[in-house]
């Protein structure tokens, strides 16, 4: 049986402005997610592959709502 991921969005860092983008996590039972997709090499992600995050609801300015990684989760 495959793994379930879902899209979860990944602040950038360093970008002057506020950026996310796109990135495979998987869910975990306790409501956090770890990310499983790769960092491209132009991009500063604010948490690595491999980390387990909180995320929150948020509503783009384009309308689109989406889970976003906030914190690392303990």
């Amino acid at each position: 049986m495959g793994r379930n991921f879902v899209t979860i969005y990944m602040p950038l860092l360093n970008e002057g402005t506020d950026v996310w983008v796109q990135v495979e996590a998987e869910p975990m039972t306790d409501g956090t997610y770890r990310i499983v997709g790769a960092t491209p090499d132009d991009q500063e992600w604010a948490f690595p592959t491999g980390s387990v995050v909180r995320c929150t609801q948020k509503t783009f300015c384009g309308g689109e709502n989406g889970l976003v990684a906030v914190e690392i989760a303990n």
